[in-house]
C-alpha cells in the first residue's frame, strides 16, 4: 500500500520532551518505520517549522518525512496552528493530484481536517487517530485549555466523515461514543514500545548515583497535567526514597521553566527538596538505563490519552504506580504488572508505593508480569498488524469515486 501519514505538528524529526513533542512522535515514528518495514511506501507529512529544513528527508527504513509549507517556518505552539490547516490540506491536494497515495492516515484533529480537505477532490479514504481528544483536556484543564474554540465541533466533524477512527485505547471509545461517533466505526488499536530498546538491563551513560534507598522515576513532558506534582506530595509520606523526573527543557534551561520551577518551590513548601531531583531532557538512549534504575516508576497524569511511559518502563520489567486514567486503564494490569490509583490523591499513590517499596519479590514478580504484557500485546510490530489490518478494511471497503453508480 502507498500510506500516506499526516502529523501536523507531531514529526518523526523532532527532538522529544518539548511541550508539543512526546508520544505521538513517536507513535508516527515508529509505526511508519514498522509499515515500510513490510514494504508498505509510506510517506510523512508534516508542518515545515524552520526556514532551513529540506523538503523531503528519506529515512534509513524507508519512510519519507516530508515538509509542508503552511504558516510561518518556524516553532509554533500547536494550538496556534488551525489557521494554517487550509493551506496544510491545499498542499496536499496539489501533491495528491499527482501521485495519489491508497489510504490517509492523520494524527490529531487538526491534521484531520487537513488530511479531509486534501483527500476529499481525489476520493481518497482517510483514517483518524485522534491522540487526545478536546472534550477530555476541556473537561480537566477547564479555563487552562488553550486549544482553538472550534476544536470540539470540528472533532465532532472529522469523526462522522472520515472512513474510520482508530482509537487507542478503551476509554477514549467511551468519549468518542459521547461525541456521537458511534463504536461500529471505531478500530482501538494501542500504542506501542521498542521492546528492544526498552528492556532489563540496559545501561544508560547518564544515570545519577542514589541518594536514598530507593528511587522512584517519573519522566515524560514537563507540562502541568502530567501530575508530577502528586508524586512530590506522595513522597512526603514515603520515607527512605527519592524522586528523579526525567523530562523538559536541557538541564541548563530548567531554571527558566515555569513547571520545573512550579514543582521546585512545591519541593521545598513540602519540605522534600532534598529528595526530588530534576534532570530535565535525558536522551532517548539513555532512558532504558534510568528506568532500569528505578525501583518504581510513577505515572500520576490527572489525564492521559493513552500513556506510553507505563510501556517503557513495564519493558524494562519495573513496576508501575499508575493514576486510574485512559489508556493506563488498558496498558497497567492492575495487581499483575503494578498498581492502578485515584488520580489527584497523593496518599493513594503513597500507600501503593509503601506497599510496593516492602515488597521485593513481589516487585519482581510484577516486573516479570509487565515485560510479558508489553511482549504479548504492545509491541510495534503487533500494533502494525492492527494498524495495517485498518488500513486494508477501510481501502477494501472504499469506493473511488469514479466507480460511484
Amino acid at each position: 500500500m502507498r500510506i500516506a501519514m499526516v502529523s501536523e505538528h507531531a514529526s518523526p524529526l523532532a527532538a522529544l520532551g518539548g511541550v508539543d513533542a512526546g508520544g505521538q512522535n513517536v507513535y508516527v515514528a515508529r509505526l511508519s518505520e514498522e509499515l515500510a518495514r513490510r514494504g508498505h511506501h509510506v510517506t510523512v507529512y508534516t508542518r515545515r517549522d524552520g526556514g532551513r529544513l529540506p523538503d523531503r528527508v528519506p529515512l534509513p527504513g524507508g519512510v519519507v518525512v516530508e515538509h509542508v509549507p503552511a504558516g510561518p517556518p518556524e516553532a509554533l505552539p500547536k494550538d496556534e496552528l488551525l489557521p494554517y490547516m487550509p493551506a496544510f490540506g491545499a498542499y496536499l491536494a496539489r501533491v495528491w493530484h499527482r501521485d495519489p497515495p491508497d489510504v490517509v492516515h492523520a494524527h490529531f484533529w487538526m491534521s484531520g481536517l487537513a488530511a479531509q480537505l486534501g483527500a476529499r477532490p481525489h476520493g481518497l479514504p482517510v483514517v483518524q487517530t485522534y491522540h487526545a481528544l478536546g472534550t477530555v483536556k476541556r473537561r480537566h484543564q477547564g479555563w487552562r485549555d488553550t486549544s482553538p474554540p472550534e476544536r470540539l465541533a470540528l472533532e465532532r466533524l472529522i469523526g462522522g466523515t472520515c472512513a474510520r477512527v482508530l482509537a487507542t485505547c478503551t476509554d477514549e471509545v467511551r468519549e468518542l461514543d459521547a461525541m456521537g461517533v458511534p463504536r461500529g466505526r471505531v478500530s482501538v488499536v494501542p500504542c506501542g514500545v521498542d521492546a528492544g530498546h526498552f528492556r532489563p538491563g540496559a545501561e544508560g551513560a547518564v544515570v545519577p548515583p542514589r541518594r536514598e534507598r530507593h528511587r522512584l522515576l517519573a519522566c515524560g513532558r514537563l507540562v502541568r497535567r502530567k501530575g508530577y506534582d502528586q508524586a512530590v506530595q506522595a513522597l512526603t509520606r514515603i520515607p527512605d526514597a527519592e524522586l528523579v523526573v526525567a523530562g523538559g527543557p536541557a538541564p541548563g534551561r530548567l531554571g527558566r521553566d515555569p513547571e520545573a520551577r512550579r514543582l521546585w518551590h512545591l519541593a521545598h513548601r513540602a519540605g522534600v527538596a532534598g529528595r526530588v531531583r530534576l534532570l530535565g531532557a535525558v536522551s532517548p538512549a539513555d532512558m532504558p538505563g534510568l528506568i532500569g534504575s528505578a525501583d518504581l516508576v510513577l505515572c500520576t497524569p490527572v489525564y492521559e490519552p493513552f500513556g506510553i511511559v507505563p510501556l517503557e518502563a513495564m519493558a524494562c520489567a519495573v513496576p508501575v504506580v499508575a493514576t486510574d486514567v485512559g489508556g493506563h486503564r488498558d496498558s497497567v494490569a492492575d495487581g499483575t504488572t503494578g498498581r492502578l490509583v485515584p488520580p489527584q490523591d497523593p496518599a493513594a499513590v503513597a500507600a501503593a508505593v509503601r506497599d510496593l517499596l516492602a515488597a521485593d519479590a513481589l516487585r519482581r514478580r510484577y516486573g516479570t508480569a509487565g515485560r510479558e504484557r508489553v511482549l504479548a500485546r504492545y509491541t510495534w510490530s503487533r500494533v502494525a498488524d492492527g494498524v495495517e489490518d485498518v488500513h486494508r478494511r477501510v481501502l477494501t471497503a472504499h469506493t473511488p469515486p469514479e466507480e460511484v453508480a
